[in-house]
């Protein structure tokens, strides 16, 4: 989020043979233990993952809340490492042979976790299944980002999935045909819903593949219990290809939204790792525990999404209005307090090392942006006579609603709205979020890849992360340019294109740059949380305490 970087890699050109140099096997990946360190006896961590997991499949999920566990169950063919850099994890190198067309070389021997081999024909069933339409993936327009060959075509209905641009040359070698360069495409080849899932047991079992009896997954944990409302149980998958490495036996995650209770049970001994810390008690924990509260940077950003199909909000005065009416500064540096920003743009600060300029409005005085807010509310007539009136949604969280309450106190006072608070958990939220019927609702997005198309493809006309229902053709036109562009000064040209007309149309209204704050038992070693968020148990160990 801050300073971070995931920097992008281009190994055009390189043989298999140089890829292993640049790469070597788990470099920065998998616990390491320093020597001297004696462990704890009971390998067990216990950490709250905030929420219910809407699914445990990787097509059928769009959140960290899954991604969490599900970036321990299953491998993709790469993943990021503590640093940020591409690393092998099912691939063990990849050949570049041309600009667009990447060829993969998958370990030998690995399994899923019921002892079945790991093939290129299993990713390739994947990612077509990822694409289909009939999924209904979350993430089908991934592969459409990422310049997949025919996935445009499959995911609008105009070709069929097995036309993806994915075969496998043989059991141990695939190969991806692109429509163009992309210059994060290995980046982008690390997200969740790329992992392979298992074929036969889909085929066998329907949607009931992730309980538990069912479950077979090639993460370095696979599910042992699912208990809803309760917990996730993961267990040590024996079968892993790089099990060495890992030291935990059991990671239990568990549902928890109140923040309060999250705390209470940290400080009981129950819970190892909190999701969160809230800003009520963060100053008091810094006192009382200092080192266990972790504060880490975090490419992600809280905004509130407009349904932007619904009047009075397919107008784009009301739209910027509203944005125009919250004091960011205030909610960021003051409801919030943790190292939290304002934030004006889509993408976070530096995205990607790239220096966008924010609007103009960035800049004013809060008095002006209010004075300007009301002159738009009046144009689209809405008055104090005739006040805005709108349901903000929020998914059940103490500081969801603190942030909402300071939200609609500023409509208020500002502008003279009137903001109905509604909550609901997590799932039905998500629901709502994807239905036509709701008014403005909070969400966040997080970092994909260290790219502001990450943040940027959410907006283009009938991507599936569109919630806002969002169309605006030359902004198509910018996000399209900057995927094809060959330079990085083209690409941000573009980008600042795209992030103008977001500023001025405000299909959403950017609120904050996040960090990440948790409170860590000081006997977890190896904890380090990606700035895209994930901590992986892979990398943990439990000293003895």
């Amino acid at each position: 989020m801050k300073t971070t970087r995931l920097p992008g890699i281009t190994l055009a050109g390189f043989t298999l043979g140089a890829m292993a140099a640049l790469l070597p096997a788990a470099t920065a990946l998998g616990a390491e233990v320093p020597a001297g360190v004696e462990l704890a006896a009971r390998q067990d961590i216990v950490r709250n993952n905030g929420s219910e997991p809407a699914s445990l499949d990787p097509h059928r999920v769009e959140s960290d809340v899954e991604f969490n566990i599900i970036s321990d169950f299953f491998d993709g063919l790469v993943s990021l490492d503590n640093h940020g850099a591409v690393a092998p994890r099912l691939a063990a190198g990849w050949d570049n042979p041309r600009p667009r067309v990447w060829i993969f070389h998958l370990r030998p021997g690995i399994t899923w976790s019921n002892g079945q081999p790991i093939t290129a024909g299993d990713l390739v069933y994947s990612w077509r299944r990822l694409i289909d339409p009939a999924t209904a993936s979350p993430y089908e327009s991934y592969l459409v980002s990422m310049r997949v060959l025919n996935a445009a075509e499959i995911a609008a209905g105009q070709k069929p999935a097995d036309s993806l641009g994915v075969r496998a040359l043989d059991d141990a070698t695939l190969q991806i045909d692109l429509t163009q360069p992309v210059s994060a495409f290995l980046s982008m080849l690390a997200h969740p819903s790329l992992v392979a899932i298992n074929p036969r047991a889909v085929a066998q079992f329907g949607d009931k593949w992730t309980q538990p009896q069912n479950f077979v997954g090639s993460g370095a944990f696979t599910l042992a219990q699912w208990v809803v409302n309760e917990k996730v149980v993961g267990v040590r998958n024996s079968r892993y290809w790089d099990n060495q490495h890992t030291v935990i036996n059991r990671i239990t995650y568990l549902p928890i939204a109140s923040e309060t209770a999250d705390i209470n049970r940290y400080k009981a001994g129950e819970i190892d790792i909190t999701a969160s810390v809230p800003q009520t008690l963060f100053r008091s924990l810094q006192t009382d525990l200092g080192a266990q509260v972790h504060i880490s940077p975090k490419l992600a950003v809280y905004y509130y999404e407009f349904n932007t199909q619904k009047p009075p909000f397919n107008d784009p005065r009301v739209r910027l209005a509203l944005n125009l009416g919250l004091d960011k500064t205030i909610i960021a540096e003051k409801v919030l307090g943790q190292g939290q920003r304002p934030a004006y743009l889509f993408s976070p600060d530096n995205t990607g090392g790239f220096a966008l300029t924010p609007p103009v409005y960035a800049g004013w005085t809060q008095q002006q942006r209010v004075a300007e807010a009301r002159t738009l509310l009046a144009q689209a007539g809405f008055t104090p006579a005739r006040p805005l009136k709108f349901s903000l949604l929020y998914n059940t969280s103490e500081s969801h609603q603190r942030i909402a309450i300071a939200a609609s106190s500023m409509w208020k006072k500002n502008l003279g709205v009137e903001a109905t608070l509604n909550s609901q958990e997590w799932k039905s939220m998500l629901d709502t979020l994807h239905g036509p019927n709701f008014d403005v609702v909070r969400y966040a997005w997080i970092a994909d890849y260290n790219e502001p198309s990450t943040f940027l493809n959410n907006y283009v006309t009938n991507d599936s992360n569109n919630t806002a229902k969002y169309s605006n053709a030359d902004y198509d036109r910018a996000v399209n340019n900057a995927a094809a562009a060959s330079t990085k000064e083209d690409r941000a040209r573009y980008y600042q294109q795209a992030e103008d007309i977001l500023t001025r149309e405000s299909p959403a209204i950017p609120v904050y740059q996040y960090v990440s704050v948790k409170l860590v038992k000081p006997y977890i070693g190896g904890f380090h949380e990606s700035p895209l968020g994930y901590v992986y148990a892979r990398d943990l160990y439990v000293v003895k305490h």
